[in-house]
């Protein structure tokens, strides 16, 4: 199977209606596809009445198609909503339509021109994996599970209160209709679930009776006699919350952050943009004195030729990233030329580009090996993280001691190495990392050249580097050896750069990047590690425990990104404001697992460590 989605088959009848010919069947009625989805889907699950009075509601939905069903609901959504109220759509698709092919197919609705263009202009990615899309100013999410259905729904963590069944034709597109799929669905409702869909098939009424959904024949519309209304009815099988996924009893109103860094500031917006009072501690007397104070940072995707879990989340998290940044003070599109460091790396980039994870519209091949990484982000820190933390109270030259804090207030540790300091027991290893930056008086347009190293040029400003070297905790200073090399590194990723930085004034920077044993961030609730290990020591023999993850109350994490902490940051930020608020996750079970700090605890009780 491909590592990139598949498209559609498309092709456009007369009257504009797209067909995939893959399976023979439209995308939406020929009659009025605007107004089936309002009569089917919003009309068949109760809305928007079932809204009202609700701070925040889920819809699910199998097919995303056109993206129609979703405007037609954000329409009525913006007519009906109240000040404090979210909605989260959250969308299952197997063969994703490109932008352009979904803009001439809505454009049959001139009364939805406003919203299909706010669609388009953030159109998912041609990617597997989880995207989420965010529009705060009209308190909505979109997520966009991509892949086969078999492979999405199973590990997609959500509750939702109304789901649209919109596949094509079940008698056409098995897959979309299995019986397998329907105790999934029954797992991920909350209690009052309705479902609407178009079918009234055989098959998937008794599939659906089956899994525990009450059925009913409703009139149907335009030239399908009936269609069906769905209730769900008793309580969905809890699973056993390991790696302590789960949500608190009641969402939060307010929320505090310790650190004003990259990771906190993406936090503190995303969580304050949900309408939540947020309070940020700093020790330091600014933002982004740490780690995340360079002049410049680069946002540029790590791509592994296999298809694994850690693989996939990195392509989410920095897809995550390009979407939450862009626009955004102190943020600079460009494309990235990445050369082969070493022989061992141009066999990965072979193997990568034989099967790309990425579309031609993010990534292709360079004469003479390589990659090109397209609408990757050159970031200016000084600009970008005060604009994140705007309008927040944020309290710098002040020590939280969490011994002190009222647990009653969640509360997210975003300390970078200094967690290490505070929960001992993560293993958190410091590699001190060293720039080395310039001012120029050319005014050069963004470009990015990495291989190993990487070298920026924005506007005046030339900056390269990193270095990745052990830490023990010394005093931070930038060091001759590092500076040496950063000028080797940079003389072999452009000679002429080094000639002309060395005309110039250098200045260093060092930093300590926070790194775990498995170069993956640490994102999520914090497991209290005594009780966590009585629990779970039967891990330690080869046993499976099936038990909930004892936590710390109302603590959590964003940390552990390494080098990478501008690329992760956001995507972290979604993930807490999803647990915090039990909204839907924007990622698979599988990559909340990877990057939870319980997994810390079971790895090491697996390989017979205290």
């Amino acid at each position: 199977m491909s590592r990139l989605p598949p498209r559609p088959l498309l092709s456009w009848k007369e009257d504009g209606t797209p067909v995939d010919e893959r399976v023979g069947d439209v995308y939406f009625s020929r009659h009025d596809g605007l107004e089936e989805a309002r009569t089917v889907f919003m009309k068949g699950c109760g809305l928007p009445q079932r809204w009202e009075g609700r701070d925040r509601f889920t819809i699910g939905e199998l097919g995303f198609g056109t993206g129609l069903n979703f405007l037609a609901v954000w329409q009525t959504w913006r007519q009906t909503r109240q000040p404090g109220q979210w909605l989260h759509f959250v969308s299952f698709e197997g063969y994703p339509l490109d932008a352009e092919d979904a803009a001439k197919a809505l454009s049959a609705w001139p009364a939805l021109a406003d919203l299909s263009e706010k669609l388009i202009a953030k159109w998912p990615q041609r990617a597997r994996g989880v995207q989420r899309l965010v529009w705060p100013d009209e308190a909505l999410t979109l997520t966009l599970h991509t892949g086969e259905i078999s492979e999405t729904l199973p590990r997609a963590q959500l509750k939702a209160d109304a789901w649209f069944l919109d596949g094509f034709s079940p008698a056409k597109n098995n897959a979309m209709w299995s019986e397998e799929l329907w105790p999934l669905i029954h797992e991920r409702c909350r209690e009052g679930s309705q479902l609407g869909t178009f079918t009234v098939a055989g098959a998937v009424r008794r599939g659906l009776s089956e899994a525990g959904f009450e059925v009913e024949k409703a009139p149907g519309f335009g030239f399908k006699r009936e269609r069906l209304e769905v209730r769900f009815s008793g309580e969905a099988a809890g699973k056993p919350d390991i790696y302590g996924l789960r949500s608190p009893e009641a969402a939060p109103r307010k929320v505090r952050i310790i650190g004003a860094g990259i990771a906190g500031a993406c936090a503190a917006r995303i969580l304050a943009d949900r309408g939540l009072d947020i309070e940020v501690f700093d020790a330091s007397d600014g933002p982004a004195s740490h780690a995340s104070g360079n002049p410049l940072a680069l946002v540029m995707p790590r791509l592994d030729a296999g298809d694994t879990v850690q693989a996939r989340l990195l392509i989410d998290a920095y897809l995550a990233a390009r979407a939450f940044y862009r626009g955004r003070p102190g943020v600079t599109e460009t494309n990235v030329t990445q050369r082969p460091k070493d022989a061992r790396e141009e066999e990965r980039f072979s193997k990568l580009l034989a099967d790309p994870p990425l579309g031609l519209e993010n990534l292709e091949a360079i004469r003479g090996g390589g990659l090109l990484h397209k609408n990757a982000l050159i970031l200016e820190p000084a600009a970008l993280i005060p604009a994140l933390l705007y309008g927040i109270e944020v309290r710098y030259s002040a020590q939280a001691d969490l011994a002190d804090l009222d647990h009653a207030i969640p509360t997210i540790l975003a300390t970078g190495f200094g967690t290490g300091d505070l929960l001992a027991w993560l293993g958190l290893v410091g590699r001190k990392g060293q720039v080395e930056y310039v001012s120029s008086p050319v005014d050069a347009p963004p470009s990015a050249l990495a291989s190993g190293h990487y070298a920026l040029a924005n506007g005046t400003t030339r900056l390269w580097g990193a270095t990745f070297e052990p830490y023990e905790a010394e005093p931070l200073e930038p060091s001759q050896s590092a500076r040496s090399e950063n000028m080797e590194a940079l003389n072999r990723l452009d000679p002429y750069w080094r000639q002309d930085a060395r005309s110039r004034d250098i200045e260093s920077r060092a930093g300590v990047r926070a790194t775990t044993p498995d170069r993956l961030p640490l994102i999520g609730a914090v497991p209290d590690v005594e009780q966590a290990k009585t629990v779970f020591e039967g891990v330690r023999h080869g046993q499976t425990i099936d038990a909930d993850a004892p936590l710390v109350p109302g603590l959590y994490l964003s940390g552990g990104m390494g080098s990478r902490g501008f690329t992760w940051a956001p995507w972290a930020g979604e993930i807490l404001a999803a647990q915090l608020l039990s909204e839907p996750a924007p990622a698979s079970i599988d990559a909340l697992a990877a990057v939870s700090p319980m997994r810390q605890i079971l790895r090491d009780l697996k390989r017979g460590r205290s």
